[in-house]
C-alpha cells in the first residue's frame, strides 16, 4: 500500500476579483506527516486543499509532490487520494465498485483490481462489505468506503477535507483515533482540513493556523495551543483570558502590568519589544484555586455568583476590580452534587507569571464564532447563552 511523499507548496495565490482567497502561501509537509490546516469558514483552508487536488486552479505559486511540479497537471496524473467531506460514493454502485472506480479510471482491470480492493478494503476493516450498498452502510463505514478509495491506487499524498463532520461525536472521536493509527501505519502523508480546533490537536503532527487566506502560525499542537504567536491563534486555539493591560514598569525577567488598578507580573517569552498596551493572554486551565498558605506570582481574591457543569469540569467566570472577567476551568469533584466554589463563597485565585503571554494590541481582530469583548474573550461566552448555570467571581 502507499507511502508518503513530501508536499511543498510555493508562495501559492488564489485570487476571486478582488478578493484573494489565499495569499502568498508557503509551506512544507515532510513524507508521512499528518499535516492539518485549521481555521473558520472562508479562511482559505479548502481552497488551498482544491488546489492541491487539481479541482482549482492556482491564480499563482508552485505545487510539488516530491521533486515532481504538479501544478498544471490533471487531477488523474497528481497522484493524490482525496476524502470528500459528504464521502462522495456513488448511491448505485457496491463497495467493491466504489473502491474500484479509482483503479478503473487508471486502466487497472483484472485480478490485480481485485487484489488491489481487497487489501484496501482490509486496511479499513471492510473486507466482507464487498456487495453492500452505501446506503446499507452507517456512517462510519461509509467514510472507511471513501478512505479505502483514495488509498487504492497507492498515493503519495492523501487530502481530506473535514471528512469526520457528518459524525456523531463519540463515532467522530472514534474515528479520529482510527485515522490516525491507519495513518502511521503505513506511513502515508496526509494533509487534513477541519474548522474543529479538537480535532486537528488530537490528530496533528503539525497545525498549519489559517485566517482570511493568510497563515496565521505553523507548529506543534502543543506550540499552537502554548505559544500563540498572534491574537488570532490564541482566540481560534482553545478557550483563552485576553486582558488589556498596559506595562508599567520593563523588568529584565519581567514586565509589571496594570490592569484597572491590579498589578500583574507576567514574563516576556520573546516580546521584550513591547511597550505601553498589551494583551495579557492567560488560558482558564492555567489558573488555579489556592488554599491558604499557598502563594504564586499574581493573587486575586473573589466571590462566586453561578458555574457551569460539564461532566469532567466545571467553568467558573470571575469578576476581577472593575468588572473585568476571568474564565477559570477544574476537573470536576468527584461526587457530582459537590463543588470545588459555591455561590457566594469568597475564593483566591492565581496564576505563574510563566503562564501568560503577551501579545501586541497592534492588529486586534475579533475572532469568527467569537464575541470582541475589548477586556476578556472566551469560549465561555458561547457557554454563557445557553446555560442554565453560569460562574462569576467578582472582586
Amino acid at each position: 500500500m502507499p507511502r508518503g511523499e513530501p508536499l511543498r507548496l510555493e508562495r501559492l495565490c488564489k485570487q476571486y476579483g478582488s478578493v484573494r482567497g489565499v495569499n502568498d502561501l508557503s509551506v512544507q509537509i515532510e513524507a508521512g506527516e499528518f499535516v492539518s490546516f485549521l481555521g473558520p469558514s472562508g479562511s482559505g483552508k479548502t481552497t488551498t486543499l482544491m488546489m492541491v487536488a487539481g479541482f482549482e486552479t492556482p491564480t499563482s505559486g508552485q505545487i510539488f509532490v516530491g521533486a515532481r511540479p504538479i501544478t498544471g497537471l490533471p487531477v488523474p496524473r497528481r497522484n493524490i487520494g482525496v476524502v470528500f467531506q459528504n464521502y462522495a460514493l456513488f448511491p448505485h454502485l457496491s463497495v467493491f465498485e466504489n473502491v474500484a472506480f479509482a483503479l478503473k479510471m487508471r486502466r487497472v482491470s483484472g485480478s490485480e483490481l481485485r487484489a488491489g480492493v481487497a487489501e484496501a478494503l482490509d486496511l479499513v476493516q471492510l473486507s466482507g462489505y464487498e456487495a453492500r450498498m452505501p446506503h446499507e452502510l452507517s456512517g462510519g463505514q461509509q467514510q472507511r468506503v471513501a478512505l479505502a478509495r483514495a488509498l487504492v491506487f497507492r498515493p503519495g499524498v492523501v487530502l481530506m477535507d473535514e471528512p469526520l463532520g457528518a459524525l456523531d461525536k463519540q463515532l467522530r472521536e472514534h474515528m479520529q483515533l482510527e485515522l490516525k493509527r491507519l495513518q502511521k501505519s503505513l506511513g502515508i502523508t496526509v494533509v487534513f482540513v477541519t474548522h474543529d480546533q479538537s480535532e486537528a490537536l488530537t490528530m496533528s503532527d503539525r497545525i498549519v493556523v489559517m485566517n482570511k487566506g493568510n497563515v496565521e502560525q505553523i507548529g506543534t499542537p502543543e506550540e499552537i495551543y502554548e505559544t500563540p504567536q498572534t491574537r488570532f491563534v490564541a482566540g481560534f486555539i482553545g478557550e483563552s483570558n485576553f486582558l488589556r493591560t498596559h506595562i508599567v514598569e520593563s523588568r529584565k525577567d519581567g514586565p509589571l502590568l496594570d490592569l484597572a488598578g491590579l498589578q500583574i507580573r507576567a514574563m516576556w517569552q520573546g516580546s521584550d519589544s513591547l511597550q505601553g498596551a498589551v494583551t495579557l493572554m492567560i488560558r482558564p486551565d492555567k489558573i488555579i484555586p489556592l488554599d491558604p498558605g499557598v502563594r504564586t506570582d499574581n493573587e486575586f481574591e473573589g466571590v462566586v455568583e453561578e458555574a457551569v457543569y460539564q461532566g469532567n469540569v466545571i467553568k467558573y467566570r470571575i469578576r476581577l476590580r472593575a468588572k473585568i472577567p476571568v474564565f477559570l476551568t477544574l476537573a470536576a469533584p468527584s461526587h457530582a452534587r459537590s463543588q470545588r466554589f459555591h455561590v457566594d463563597q469568597q475564593v483566591r485565585i492565581g496564576w505563574d507569571a510563566r503562564d501568560g503571554r503577551l501579545l501586541s494590541d497592534e492588529g486586534e481582530q475579533s475572532i469568527p464564532g467569537k464575541p470582541n469583548n475589548r477586556v476578556a474573550v472566551s469560549a465561555f461566552a458561547g457557554v454563557t447563552a445557553t446555560a442554565d448555570r453560569m460562574a462569576i467571581v467578582s472582586l
